[in-house]
């Protein structure tokens, strides 16, 4: 299982006006150590958007593979009708002290094989398989942002942006 992107995302500072984040990129966070957090954290946050401009912010479960985090969800749950309207979302994981947040896109798994590739991954991590026949959703990263508590965070505050 590949836990990095095809091509590696470009590490700089979040803008975060107040927060005195330097300016130096002495003490950026690698991509490995985001990808690590995102393979092994066990609860994500999804937010999408209703359809009248409202937030909606939901547990899931995810799988991190071939750069992509992996969910499922009820063909006609709330985050399934925001994502047919509009695939752009948020996923936010805090493991112990650290947290990472993808946005990104998510797109349906059209492909058979991958959706089985994903479901397997998916049993193993949580001793629980996909519901048969429920929607798969990738989320291919935009930004990434990565904070740690443990250390400096205003030195180790960490923005990737892909492709």
């Amino acid at each position: 299982m590949s836990t990095a992107p095809k091509k590696p995302p470009r590490a700089s500072r979040p803008h975060m006006p107040g927060y005195g984040i330097p300016r130096s990129k002495d003490g950026l966070l690698p991509w490995t150590w985001a990808a690590k957090r995102l393979e092994n954290a066990h609860t994500y946050w999804l937010a999408t958007t209703r359809p009248n401009g409202q937030p909606h912010a939901m547990p899931v479960w995810c799988v991190w593979l071939e750069g992509r985090l992996f969910f499922s969800t009820g063909r006609r749950s709330r985050k399934a009708r925001n994502l047919a309207r509009d695939p752009r979302c948020s996923v936010g994981l805090t493991h112990g002290k650290d947290s990472v947040i993808l946005e990104g896109k998510a797109r349906r798994v059209r492909d058979a094989a991958l959706a089985r590739r994903v479901s397997s991954v998916y049993s193993k991590k949580y001793d629980s398989g996909i519901p048969a026949g429920e929607p798969v959703y990738g989320v291919e990263p935009q930004v990434a942002f990565g904070f740690t508590e443990t250390g400096d965070f205003l030195r180790t505050a960490t923005r990737w942006k892909f492709g």
